[in-house]
């Protein structure tokens, strides 16, 4: 009887034991089953989503969409009807892409998006560049920041080399029908007015604006807080709170309104003038 007791006890202990680890899982499978409930992914069933993909919480995919099989999508991203995710490329949180949008190609390298972005209509971005020195093979990058507003029909390249990635920061209203080409910069709280056109290895720094269908030359450096007229052709860097217009864009003064609007004061705007 004794050696009975002593067989019972460790059987009791151990499915004691076995019903709260059962007790335990059940409530964690509850709590993630509460947590899908409360962001649920919706995909359209004319989508092509490749089961590799990395879909997080709260995705919205719409009909004739395509996400590929090295695509990572962050929570709460959109794809509306029509869009499509191609290669190597990530998107952050609440990302939204509209009717007809690409972003990423099917190449060696990565297309990395941050958060709350927009990729307009139509806009292509993070695919191959147009430059006569890409080599196929090579790996090729870009590297877009959070809450700029791509608008329809615009188009960012990736690099055209692995030692140099393409770079978009933050903030930036980049609007209809723009360019911006391989291995180009482009920094903080900028304003690209329609058909603005960036030439490969451009530089803009921060607060820049371009007025419409503007061209810049490859290489050039455009300075932060710079106003670049409508219709110029920009073949020479642009200095710092300088406003620049013409066909061949000339030095028109400082750019005022910009600094005023950006709350430079009248004893500011003097030094800047004194230099």
């Amino acid at each position: 009887m004794n050696s009975l007791l002593k067989i019972r006890r460790p059987i009791g202990s151990f499915y004691l034991q076995r019903f709260s680890s059962l007790l335990t899982y059940a409530s964690n499978e509850k709590r993630h089953e509460a947590s899908s409930l409360e962001n649920p992914n919706f995909i359209h069933s004319s989508a092509i989503v490749h089961p590799n993909a990395l879909i997080g919480q709260g995705v919205s995919i719409g009909p004739f969409c395509t996400v590929g099989s090295s695509a990572r999508l962050g929570n709460g991203c959109q794809l509306y009807p029509g869009s499509h995710i191609f290669g190597n490329t990530e998107l952050g949180e609440r990302c939204v892409l509209m009717t007809g949008a690409v972003v990423g190609d099917d190449l060696p390298g990565l297309t990395v998006l941050g958060n709350n972005n927009i990729i307009g209509h139509h806009a292509v971005v993070g695919v191959k560049c147009q430059d006569m020195k890409y080599k196929p093979g090579d790996e090729c990058f870009l590297d877009i920041g959070d809450n700029n507003e791509i608008r329809e029909h615009a188009s960012i390249h990736r690099s055209s080399k692995p030692s140099d990635r393409t770079i978009i920061g933050n903030n930036n209203l980049i609007m209809g029908s723009c360019h911006i080409a391989h291995d180009c910069k482009i920094g903080n709280n900028n304003i690209f007015a329609n058909n603005t056109l960036l030439a490969g290895h451009v530089i803009a720094e921060d607060y820049t604006h371009t007025a419409g269908a503007i061209v810049v030359h490859q290489f050039c450096h455009i300075g932060s807080f710079s106003f670049i007229g409508g219709g110029s052709v920009v073949s020479q860097d642009v200095p710092k709170y300088a406003m620049v217009a013409g066909e061949r864009a000339e030095l028109r003064g400082l750019n005022l309104e910009g600094l005023r609007r950006h709350g430079f004061t009248a004893t500011e705007d003097n030094a800047v003038q004194s230099r």
